[in-house]
């Protein structure tokens, strides 16, 4: 089943330019993917412990025909190549990809929620999604 996903890109280590700009490529290079839109990046206050510094975030639109499992695999192998440590949840990170919508799909399961259950608690993601031509 062909479908767009919404995928959020974020990250606050390193070079945060960077690793939206190599995350974007690889997303792009994915089987059966495409990216067909991509918000601006817009910098956000962390959301999490105290210390961190600020986020690059970026909503992408990819039209896709991977199942939202094989989709979120994909991009986890992304985010360990990026160096991505899961350590401390909401912590620092090189680079963080998260399934915020489908258009057509819904997703329920332990391992994966489509609409993601933050989508209501992050102002920037909605916006990012308007900026697309969503309603969230």
């Amino acid at each position: 089943m062909r479908d767009t996903a919404y995928v959020a890109l974020g990250s606050n280590l390193g070079d945060r330019d960077a690793q939206l700009r190599a995350a974007r490529a690889r997303i792009a290079r994915l089987a059966r993917t495409r990216v067909v839109a991509a918000s601006a990046i817009e910098e956000t206050a962390p959301i999490g412990p105290p210390g961190q510094g600020a986020y690059l975030n970026q909503m992408l639109a990819v039209e896709t025909e991977l199942a939202p499992s094989e989709l979120l695999a994909a991009l986890h192998a992304i985010e360990r190549d990026a160096g991505r440590e899961r350590t401390v949840r909401w912590g620092p990170r090189t680079l963080d990809l998260d399934i915020v919508m489908f258009a057509e799909q819904r997703v329920d399961e332990p391992t994966l929620c489509v609409p993601h259950r933050e989508l209501a608690n992050r102002e920037f993601w909605r916006r990012q999604l308007a900026e697309l031509g969503v309603a969230a």
